[in-house]
């Protein structure tokens, strides 16, 4: 994903070691849209994490998405309606570093707008197990100031690189 002068990197953070999550906190409202870029694994276990999110620290349930991927050759759906966090990816939980890396890119539309609710769009990937697309909903009218990520069921694995970027108005 190329930068230039339409995105421009707010905050990144690489694991120096493992976390049960990660947060960007004060988020300016001066972009359209933002987007998170996630390279990474779990920790623990050789399965498949769920990547998530939570906005401005909300745990109620308040989210829904739907999933679309394709798995070995398995084509399938998985619809999430009043979650207490957004799912947008899988993330491989592996104990072995830098093996079979889990890659996500989330958009988040409107971010700052305070009349709608928050949609997303996010793409990842699992070489070679898994590729997916994901559409999300957090129905709230709030502005989006801090976003926390985690995966469900397992720390995030050392190394993991998250960067929030913002789009810059047209």
């Amino acid at each position: 994903m190329a930068a230039g002068s339409t995105y421009e990197a707010i905050a990144t953070q690489t694991l120096a070691s493992t976390a049960n999550s990660i947060t960007f906190s004060s988020i300016p409202g001066t972009y359209t849209d933002l987007v998170i870029v996630a390279i990474g694994q779990g920790y623990t276990s050789p399965s498949y994490g769920n990547l998530q999110i939570q906005f401005n620290g909300d745990s109620g349930t308040n989210y829904s998405s739907t999933e679309f991927r394709e798995n070995g050759g398995t084509v399938g759906t998985n619809r999430r309606s009043t979650q207490s966090n957004l799912f947008v990816s899988s993330f491989l939980d592996w104990g072995t570093a830098n093996q079979n890396v889990g890659h996500s890119i989330i958009n988040i539309f409107n971010y700052a707008n305070t009349t709608t609710y928050k949609s997303t769009i996010s793409r990842g990937n699992i070489p070679p197990y898994r590729t997916e697309l994901n559409t999300g909903l957090w129905r709230s009218t709030a502005a989006i100031t801090s976003i926390n990520v985690s995966v469900n069921d397992t720390p995030i694995n050392i190394g993991s690189i998250f960067t929030l970027y913002g789009i810059k108005a047209a």
